[in-house]
């Protein structure tokens, strides 16, 4: 155990949160950067009295509990996490759940999208951050439940219209067998996770395609650039459909851009305006 290093950084890390990043009050007269000591044992569930021991490089040997707890409370990605894990001479135990927490930089570049849609997706499929113009042209997520953001149990459990897959997107089909080979991969590094074994439970049990798909084993999935969208409000049009990974997050951005000067741009263009006003129609 490297106290010192051990303690450096777990305070390089306390530093860099903000109080309004885990929903605590600024409060007044605040001179620490970051959070105060006190701030994170409550997080971790522990005492102040041990969390600062262990910043002053003076504290016990911490169980591999307490450094799940401070790896949540302080936010810590993967590679911190197994960082965390190696000064303090206990080996990493198996990867947590899928994070589905999105940096506040990666929120900021989808707001800066206004003529693009973007979302972020988790390992799961979840979508968990997006800005106006995806909920405008698939559905506004704020007024959806966690459960219901998913979406690959939307398109195998629905709800959707005949005809209307997935919000309407020509490659629904596709999406429904890249997805369960996603999926297949996600369940491997994630084994012990209750909501991805519930969820993949949920599907076999819900859905004879899952179920023959989720049969094949197959994990290679083929990215489609181009998807065409049938949208109630503007019709059919085309987007170009990137998606960028976020590594240490096992999260996806997906950015939904038109050919400039096209009826496609227009149409986005148009939705901006609408907005999610008029979007009660089920998907």
């Amino acid at each position: 155990m490297d106290r010192r290093e051990l303690a450096d950084f777990l305070r390089s890390r306390r530093e860099r949160i903000t109080p309004a990043d885990v929903g605590l009050p600024a409060g007044p007269r605040r001179r620490t950067p970051g959070l105060r000591r006190e701030e994170v044992a409550q997080l971790a569930y522990i005492s102040t009295e041990y969390y600062t021991r262990l910043e002053q490089a003076r504290g016990p040997h911490p169980s591999r509990e307490v450094l799940a707890q401070l790896a949540r409370a302080l936010r810590l990605s993967d590679t911190e996490r197994d960082h965390l894990h190696h000064l303090a001479g206990v080996p990493p135990g198996p990867r947590p759940g899928p994070s589905r927490e999105v940096r506040k930089s990666v929120v900021d570049l989808l707001r800066r999208l206004p003529d693009a849609a973007a979302i972020v997706v988790s390992a799961t499929y979840e979508v968990i951050a997006w800005n106006d113009l995806a909920a405008a042209l698939m559905e506004d997520f704020s007024a959806l439940t966690r459960r219901d953001r998913n979406l690959v149990r939307r398109a195998f459990l629905g709800p959707h219209q005949p005809g209307r897959r997935l919000y309407g997107v020509s490659d629904a089909d596709e999406f429904v067998r890249s997805s369960v080979q996603h999926l297949r991969a996600v369940a491997a590094r994630y084994p012990d996770d209750p909501e991805v074994t519930g969820l993949v439970a949920e599907l076999l049990d819900g859905s004879e395609e899952f179920a023959r798909l989720w049969a094949a084993h197959e994990v290679a999935a083929t990215p489609t650039l181009c998807k065409t969208f049938e949208h109630p409000l503007v019709g059919r049009f085309t987007v170009t459909c990137d998606v960028l990974d976020i590594t240490d997050r096992d999260q996806r951005v997906v950015i939904y851009t038109a050919a400039p000067g096209s009826p496609s741009e227009e149409a986005l263009r148009l939705l901006s305006v609408v907005g999610t006003q008029r979007m009660d129609v089920p998907g």
